[in-house]
Order: C-alpha cells, then structure tokens, then sequence
C-alpha cells in the first residue's frame, strides 16, 4: 500500500486523514499545529517536521491548506515539498485555490519528474467525517488511476474533469451555485416570513419540487433554527469568491451575480460574522429586512 504524506490537518483535512490512517494506509502528516499532528499520531500516523520530510517519506504526497498562497509556501517555500520530492512520485492538492496556482506548483513539481493533481472537494465537514465528499480532479488520465483509490478513501465520487487546473475551476462554478442557492433560500424564506407564512412549513412544501436542493436541505432548518455552527465557514467561501472573481477578470467573463454574493459575504465579515456556517447569509437578509427566521 503507498506511503502517504499529508500536509493541512485542518477543520477539513483531520477527518480526512483519519479516514485514511483508519483504512490502513502508512500515513506522513505535517501541520503548524502540533495538537493537529497529536491527533493523527494518536490513531496510528507519523508526524513530520516539515513538507521537505512528508515528501521525502511518502510515494503520494497530499495537500489540505487554506489558500493558493499557503500551498506555494508549503510545495515552493523553504524547507518545502519541492525539497524532498524525486521523480516517480504523485502530488495531489486537495485545497481550493487558484487555477493559475495550481498550474504553477504543478509545472515545478514536474520539473522533478512529480506528477500532479488538482483535486478540490465539495461537501464541508460533515462529509470529511462520513468520507462522502465529491472530488473535483485535475490532470493527466493516464495517471489518474494511480491515486484515485486514495481519493476514494474520502469521496462519495471522485471525478476526472480535465487538465491540471481543471480541477480548480470546476470547485469555482460549485462554489458559486452554492452560495448563489444559500443566498437565495434565504431571501425567499425572509419574503415568505414578512408575508406572516412560517418559513418551515414553506421548506416542507416546496422541498419536493423543482425548488429541491442539497442546499435546501442542508441550509434551511439551519436558518429556522439560528444554527451556524461551521460546516464551511464564510471566510473560506468568501476566499474561493475572490479566486472566481480573479480567474472572471483574468478570462474577461462577466459574473455579476458572484460579485454581489462577494459584497453580501463582505457585509457579514464586517459584522464579524466570518467564522460562521456560510449558511449565515441569513443573517445579511435577516438585518437588511429587520426579522428573524429563527422559529418563534
């Protein structure tokens, strides 16, 4: 079975490595938090110093970080994966960046003879834990065979959808409809409440018709129940709106509503509502029309 090293045992990444330490895999976990890197140690993983020692321990090196810049610091930056990698080996960043930075880790770990994977999830903490989430892939097919059982350790589907970068844009389009679908749950159930209709037994109405969604049923009883325990927070949501914003104008594509998500997502982090589930975006309707959908 191949050693894994994993770099990012965050909010998203601890389950997720827990899910493969628990499946047998020899497991190499790197994080700045050392109680992080306990935990793993604690179910059977090794913690490392550093990316150069993930690499250098590993055949699959994976990646589970914040940003686009946190990522080139981890493969680029000094004492980095870059540092301990050699030809032969597989890169897989599971973290939502930038497709650009994507293609440029790509192109140095390359120059190694590493091979590379964009490989965004979708499906927030809940699923990291119940190993459900959908994967997002970028890169070379006839490789992908190589670290797709990995992947699947985690996923509910794990899907190939082009070239390096690839990966990357499909999680931009996911995340756009996500928050475009939470916003809009939560204006409709604002108009329907300011109309004296319980937004609850709306959800119950509509949740078997063409209104249906993931979104709907995830976010809804959140909302009605002032619920915004974390399961994708806003500050994460509002980073992957600002990598879409950026690849819109780099492409000169018009996203007009995704601009004014980002300006609602601006609002909430104003009002110190960063650190919520981005079902918050209830919250930006609730004070814009002075009501609360929390059920009474």
């Amino acid at each position: 079975m191949q050693r894994i090293g994993f770099i990012g045992l965050g909010l998203m990444g601890e389950p997720m490595a827990a899910n493969l330490v628990k499946a047998g895999y020899e497991l190499y976990v790197y994080d700045r938090n050392q109680e992080q890197m306990d935990a793993l140690a604690a179910l059977g993983a090794t913690a490392v110093e550093n990316g150069r020692a993930a690499a250098e321990a590993s055949d699959v090196i994976l990646t589970m970080l914040p940003n686009s810049p946190h990522v080139k610091e981890v493969v680029l930056g000094e004492s980095g994966v870059l540092e301990g990698v050699k030809d032969g080996q597989f890169f897989v960043d599971m973290s939502s960046i930038a497709p650009l930075a994507a293609q440029e880790v790509s192109e140095a770990l390359a120059a190694k003879g590493v091979v590379s994977f964009d490989a965004p999830v979708s499906g927030g903490v809940e699923k990291a834990k119940a190993g459900t989430l959908a994967f997002m892939v970028g890169g070379p097919e006839e490789h992908f065979d190589a670290v797709k059982p990995i992947l699947e350790v985690m996923a509910g589907s794990v899907t190939l959808v082009g070239p390096i970068g690839a990966g990357q844009t499909t999680k931009l389009v996911n995340q756009m409809i996500v928050a475009a679908n939470i916003a809009v749950i939560a204006e409709a159930m604002t108009l329907g409440k300011k109309a004296g209709v319980d937004p609850e037994r709306i959800f119950k109405a509509i949740r078997g018709g063409l209104a249906a969604s993931q979104c709907l049923e995830d976010k809804a009883p959140r909302m009605f129940a002032g619920n915004f325990e974390p399961g994708f927070r806003i500050d994460l949501h509002t980073k992957d709106l600002a990598n879409a914003l950026e690849t819109s104008r780099n492409l000169h594509t018009a996203v007009p509503l995704t601009a004014q998500l980002m300006e609602m997502m601006q609002a909430l982090t104003n009002d110190g509502h960063d650190g919520l589930d981005h079902g918050g975006l209830a919250l930006f309707y609730e004070k814009l029309n002075s009501l609360s959908l929390v059920n009474d």
